[in-house]
């Protein structure tokens, strides 16, 4: 028999909110800033991975973005940050977002997105791990970047890209959705999917849920957890359907939220909100696939039966084609077959 944090980190996952610079290992920022001459503010991992507030995560995400200069450098991060995600919670797809716009002053956007993929088909013949790549628009430069941005993906296409997203935050730290309608409505006429991170912390406005629906035209929200604490807006999200790729541990990290049955995540999943977990910085917070759905859904007090919907819930919501969903779901519901014979009861009570 295994411990239900045990049957938590070894259910099937498809994580949708994984920022690529922050599947590096801590050691290989070191060695590629070696590599490439990249002077570091400090040399201690540590106290470089150190941060309590988002200002703070945002000058590392930089930081870490200033060592990859090459596409070879790209795809072994891919390839790594693969096997580390398959050993520490059974890692079965997972969909990254880039940002060609951090590396352009280094490498120009195909080299970067071809070296993302020969890593990750390097792992997925391996390690049989699906994946899709979304391009993440700067929210800290201009509209018109963004749309720039847009433009260069639909100008060198590749099929394993498949939409855009977001990081970063607006030069006065906003999140400020409405400012991207442009680069959305360009990418959604280019056959490219969408989401958006919004609702993110306190400060966000619960109606940038509403602004990345209705105004963005999104397919799925990242973050989103405002939503929780305005009805209207959490009656809108759950009769939407909208997935929300949600990643518990970095709002401990950033806002002090502890995975608690109070947690706006749980009030979201007990509304009914179609929710899938990730770890949306994994290095950079500490964390990884089995820390979210341990500390995340058994800290917030869920069973077997919603950890199964979560997991399956990333199957749906993922922007691979029909035919890889549907794999990726059989292969889900044997494993939770498989997995409930062997979970002691007792440890899930």
């Amino acid at each position: 028999m295994i411990s239900y944090p045990d049957y938590l980190r070894l259910l099937p996952k498809a994580e949708l909110h994984c920022h690529f610079i922050a599947t590096m290992r801590p050691g290989m920022i070191l060695e590629l800033a070696d590599r490439n001459g990249v002077v570091l503010p400090t040399r201690d991992i540590d106290s470089l991975l150190d941060s309590d507030n988002l200002q703070d995560f945002l000058t590392l995400f930089v930081t870490a973005n200033d060592v990859l200069r090459t596409a070879d450098d790209f795809a072994d991060v891919a390839y790594q940050g693969v096997v580390d995600a398959v050993r520490d919670g059974n890692l079965r797809y997972r969909e990254y977002f880039v940002n060609s716009q951090n590396s352009r002053r280094y490498l120009a956007y195909p080299d970067l997105v071809d070296g993302v993929i020969d890593g990750l088909r390097r792992a997925e013949r391996e390690f049989g791990v699906g994946f899709r790549i979304v391009n993440a628009i700067n929210r800290a430069l201009s509209p018109e970047d963004a749309v720039a941005m847009v433009r260069e993906m639909i100008d060198h296409p590749r099929d394993e890209v498949v939409g855009i997203g977001q990081d970063h935050l607006t030069e006065d730290g906003r999140e400020a959705p409405g400012m991207w309608v442009e680069a959305y409505r360009l990418a959604e006429a280019n056959g490219l999917r969408r989401t958006a991170h919004v609702a993110e912390t306190l400060p966000a406005d619960p109606e940038s849920v509403l602004v990345a629906i209705d105004d963005l035209h999104v397919d799925r929200i990242d973050h989103g957890y405002r939503a929780a604490d305005d009805p209207d807006v959490l009656a809108r999200l759950v009769e939407s359907q909208v997935p929300v790729a949600c990643t518990p541990i970095s709002t401990l990290v950033l806002s002090g939220w502890a995975p608690e049955p109070d947690h706006r995540i749980a009030r979201l999943i007990r509304a009914g909100a179609n929710v899938t977990l990730s770890t949306d910085d994994a290095v950079f917070f500490r964390t990884d696939l089995g820390r979210e759905y341990v500390e995340g859904l058994g800290g917030m007090g869920f069973g077997p039966d919603v950890a199964k919907r979560v997991s399956l819930a990333g199957v749906e919501a993922a922007w691979c084609d029909e035919a890889q969903k549907a794999r990726l779901r059989a292969d889900f519901r044997a494993q939770h077959l498989a997995l409930d014979t062997l979970l002691d009861p007792a440890s899930a009570a």
